[in-house]
């Protein structure tokens, strides 16, 4: 363990990560690109005349501003031809898809650059949503479309503690968006293909050539997901049982695959470390397989990423040497941020990292526990410690962004892993026989069966509610708290001495002293939210760990309001107690008068109290004011936007504080 302290990249890892995190949240660098190599060059100067000591320190500075670089570089946004900054009314756009994304109810959606705006060429990413309504064929990768810029901010989460697509987006270099229909656009088919674009048509000649062997729709959709990195077509029932079940990493071509293959292959190929310079030989081979895969898999942010922690694996196995895959790893992620800083906030990316760690360096440990006598059950032990390890690993990131546990992950694993190996490798061979045309449809009918029972034992897993613990909350402090102890209990583990000890134990404090301070924050925080709802009224009355739920929502639905589980989840409520919508409201020492669609407000002692319109009210907002003179004026969701316009305009000109949902989000009063 010493020497991978001691390791020089991991200290310019941490250091990078560290400047990546400063300037994507903080935006310490403002200055231009040209200031950047000037400041670089001072650094390295001070660092060639300095000391030992201090030509450290200027070493782990160079590559903590170096983390502020790379993401000030990567940010579209600081480039002088970012589209936003030539932006006219009218102007035409050129946009060129660069990724196909998974489509919602209404709209099929796409990754794109814009190109050209104007006479003027242009960078910058942006999102397409192209209505369904439409009958035109799916777009593809490289495909330019031609249309009027009519580019749309993205709106931040309209009440506490959603999931903040925007945010997420921002992380992906996105910050416009696109909504059109058929008429709306030119489509235009590429002159030149990328390599992504020559990705994406193989891989649609693959699944051309798979649709004509009648695999059932989920039997193709599984296939797509695990060969070919595609998961569109997989529907949302399969893929919460493979969430349910633990096992959703299956449906992600990631490390897990890519380490599969790696193992076959070294395993096949082991014969030729028997002949001369065979062993580079063989490593040649396997990395060049790796990357034919990606190949084949799309090319995906994902997959270029799986494999490349792989590629930097496969050497490191060649060289043979003391904790050389622990080495590998930390070089390939050193490598992955340089080329690309906004990995860092990839889940995926987070969470493969995570699960080879705590395999790598919690495995071994594990598995000496014991030794079985027989082989089928070392197997299974080699299996269990894996899956536990890695499991160990992502675990407190899962629950932090997904809020649930699969008490049966184990099982699942057990039962899936030790085939999955075949099912791509026999998946392979079914893609390369219908590329060529010859694939017997017995053959096919075969591999469908297994893909089909392995859908459904997943789905039966999943369906053992018992096993599955859902909506637990975890904050960031606490989870980083988790994977400190975590840490220090396998420094413990392996040193076994009381300063090892004395670390683990302060750890568990701090952790504890969490959990304390958040159950107390539960427990006295009070606070009034008037959610936003489209076309209906929800309003919250919180007092420490009871939220009681005002609506004008059925039974049935108001159970499933995405709003209400995301705030009881975050803050973690203890129980939620349901209602109708009364007119007047109190809490603390403010009263709240709701005017409906009967228009009712003339009420005696209800003066300089907060109003709520509710329902499109057909008022004289004048008159209730003069009436009622309010502190302040509240419209939800519930209103017309040309009625909430005019209330705007008229509150603007008596001077009344109004507060529209639609545009700030949900209304919280804190006592």
């Amino acid at each position: 363990m010493k020497k991978i302290f001691a390791y020089l990249p991991l200290h310019f890892l941490v250091l990078l990560v560290v400047g990546i995190l400063f300037q994507f949240y903080l935006k310490i660098w403002t200055f231009s690109f040209v200031a950047i190599p000037f400041f670089i060059l001072f650094l390295l100067i001070v660092f060639i005349f300095s000391k030992k000591i201090l030509r450290t320190l200027i070493g782990l500075i160079l590559f903590f501003f170096l983390g502020i670089f790379l993401v000030f570089i990567q940010n579209d946004t600081n480039y002088p031809n970012h589209y936003v900054k030539h932006l006219e009314n009218d102007s035409l756009a050129v946009v060129k898809i660069r990724k196909i994304l998974k489509e919602n109810q209404y709209n099929r959606k796409y990754e794109a650059e814009v190109i050209q705006l104007g006479d003027v060429l242009t960078k910058g990413k942006v999102l397409v949503n192209i209505s369904k309504e439409d009958t035109i064929n799916a777009l593809f990768v490289d495909d330019l479309l031609v249309l009027k810029a009519d580019f749309k901010a993205i709106n931040v989460p309209y009440n506490p503690y959603q999931f903040n697509y925007k945010l997420y987006l921002q992380k992906q270099g996105i910050s416009q968006q696109l909504f059109l229909k058929n008429n709306q656009y030119k489509h235009l088919k590429p002159i030149n293909n990328s390599w992504l674009g020559y990705a994406n048509l193989f891989r649609n000649k693959i699944q051309r050539s798979l649709e004509k062997f009648n695999f059932k729709p989920n039997e193709l959709a599984v296939i797509n997901a695990l060969l070919l990195g595609n998961r569109e077509n997989i529907s949302k029932q399969l893929l919460e049982d493979y969430a349910n079940a633990g096992a959703i990493h299956i449906l992600a071509v990631s490390g897990l695959h890519v380490g599969i293959i790696l193992l076959l292959l070294s395993t096949l190929l082991k014969p030729l470390e028997q002949l001369k310079n065979g062993k580079f030989l063989k490593t040649v081979i396997v990395v060049l397989s790796l990357w034919v895969f990606a190949f084949i898999a799309g090319l995906s942010a994902s997959v270029i990423r799986a494999v490349t922690m792989f590629t930097f694996v496969a050497i490191g196995l060649f060289f043979n040497r003391n904790n050389i895959v622990l080495f590998s790893l930390i070089s390939s992620l050193f490598f992955l941020l340089i080329f690309n800083p906004l990995f860092l906030f990839d889940v995926g990316f987070q969470l493969s990292y995570l699960a080879v760690f705590g395999i790598v360096i919690l495995q071994p440990k594990m598995y000496s526990i014991w030794q079985p006598n027989y082989k089928i059950m070392d197997k299974f032990w080699q299996l269990a410690t894996v899956s536990l390890a890695a499991q160990i690993g992502v675990l407190p990131l899962s629950l932090y962004y997904f809020h649930q546990f699969p008490g049966l992950f184990m099982l699942s694993n057990l039962i899936i892993v030790p085939l999955l190996g075949f099912i791509l490798i026999g998946g392979i061979v079914v893609i390369i026989l219908a590329l060529l045309n010859v694939l017997p449809q017995f053959l096919a009918d075969f591999y469908g069966l297994i893909i089909s029972l392995m859908n459904n034992f997943v789905s039966w897993i999943s369906k053992q509610e018992d096993f599955l613990f859902t909506e637990i909350s975890l904050s960031f402090q606490a989870m980083f708290a988790i994977y400190l102890v975590i840490a220090f209990g396998i420094y413990f583990f392996i040193h076994q001495k009381t300063k090892s000890l004395v670390y683990f134990l302060f750890t568990v404090l701090l952790l504890q002293g969490i959990i304390l301070f958040e159950n107390y924050q539960t427990k006295t925080k009070n606070e009034f939210i008037i959610f936003h709802k489209s076309r209906h009224t929800v309003l919250g009355e919180r007092v420490g760990g009871v939220l009681k739920i005002k609506h004008d929502i059925s039974h049935e639905n108001i159970q499933h309001e995405n709003a209400i589980l995301s705030y009881t989840i975050n803050q973690k409520i203890d129980s939620i107690i349901f209602d109708s919508l009364p007119s007047i409201l109190q809490f603390n020492k403010k009263k709240l008068l709701i005017v409906d669609d009967l228009g009712v407000y003339n009420i005696p002692n209800l003066k300089h109290s907060i109003v709520l319109l509710s329902s499109s009210p057909k008022i004289n907002l004048e008159r209730l004011i003069k009436v009622l003179t309010p502190e302040l004026i509240i419209a939800d969701g519930s209103n017309y936007k040309s009625y909430v316009r005019d209330w705007e305009l008229i509150a603007s000109k008596r001077k009344i504080p109004f507060y529209n949902t639609n545009k700030k989000g949900a209304f919280i009063f804190n006592n």
